[in-house]
């Protein structure tokens, strides 16, 4: 009985975001008119495809840079990487994460770590430093959007209810816990505490190896660049829809941010990104049919490049282990 606990336990963390993500799909079509469907869907089948394809090819530029550095950040810890190995443990990862939620991070140092000579804690400690480098560049580009768009932000916040104490209060609950776990493990003898302790130590040395990094300044180049192509593969694609053709620079930032944070509610940002885009543009004048079409044509052209870029990385892992 307390297995099949947990192998309910486990499906329902792995199938959750993906059964949420549908549902609100589902409620955003059921909610709309027949005219905003068919308005929806008309302007998804009449945007630019140019500015599409351009979005893509800067998606998968920015994937490819982030082989790159993850390949300089692993140098200090005396792994060689081959290029062709990274960018498939990267893009394999990406599309991991879109079955199963955050499983990408702990399959990329697993493909790493069976095709090149490096342990799985140490290529998962640079993995998690590299989560914590984008996390750095995401609250920046957030504090620029919320000091740019104080107002907006205001009246978003107030419109939806949302209260900053409970946020503030989670946040601080959450680092309590962690502060209680990480001295108990610290003091405790037993078996299990010393693995803890001895792969913490393995991940530790992982994520200080940027630290060690030769070239830090090559590192933060490929990093800012990395991110300067997230908002640009963001940005043009409003040139693919006249009705966001005119929007300025601060509409679609905070329309970014919102959209990034979306996406680890659920498997890729299945069924809430659109909405959480769409919704944002409708701040800014942008009617619900082509704010959700722009969020859907990015969503799917996206989601499409790693599912391509994935499945074909998939395939040569398997060829090369062969």
């Amino acid at each position: 009985m307390p297995m099949d606990r947990k192998i309910l336990k486990k499906r329902i963390k792995t199938f959750a975001p993906l059964l949420f993500g549908i549902i609100l799909v589902w409620l955003s079509l059921a909610t709309a008119t027949a005219d905003e469907r068919r308005l929806l869907w008309k302007n998804i089948l009449k945007a630019d495809y140019y500015w599409i394809i351009l979005s893509m090819s800067l998606g998968f530029l920015s994937h490819y840079i982030r082989a790159i550095r993850w390949k300089l950040q692993l140098a200090p810890l005396g792994c060689k990487v081959r290029t062709s190995i990274s960018f498939f443990s990267v893009m394999f990862a990406y599309l991991s994460n879109y079955g199963i939620p955050r499983s990408g991070e702990i399959l990329r140092a697993v493909t790493l770590s069976t095709y090149e000579d490096i342990k799985f804690d140490k290529a998962f400690g640079t993995v998690v430093s590299e989560r914590v480098i984008d996390l750095f560049f995401l609250l920046i580009i957030t504090g620029f959007g919320l000091i740019a768009q104080t107002g907006k932000v205001v009246e978003t916040f107030s419109a939806y209810d949302i209260a900053w104490s409970w946020l503030l209060i989670i946040g601080s609950v959450l680092m309590l816990m962690a502060v209680l776990i990480y001295h108990k493990l610290r003091r405790s003898s037993t078996k299990i505490a010393i693995k803890i302790r001895s792969f913490i130590k393995g991940m530790i040395a992982g994520i200080t190896s940027i630290l060690k990094l030769r070239q830090k300044g090559l590192y933060a180049i490929y990093s800012l660049l990395i991110w300067v192509l997230y908002l640009a593969m963001f940005y043009i694609v409003k040139f693919a829809f006249p009705e966001t053709a005119d929007l300025g620079l601060e509409a679609i930032l905070i329309a970014f941010i919102v959209g990034s944070f979306s996406i680890s509610v659920t498997n890729g940002g299945i069924g809430l990104y659109p909405i959480a885009v769409g919704g944002v543009l409708a701040f800014y004048g942008v009617s619900s049919s082509s704010g959700e079409a722009f969020g859907w044509v990015l969503w799917a052209s996206q989601t499409a490049l790693i599912i391509l870029l994935g499945g074909i990385s998939s395939i040569m892992l398997a060829l090369m282990k062969k």
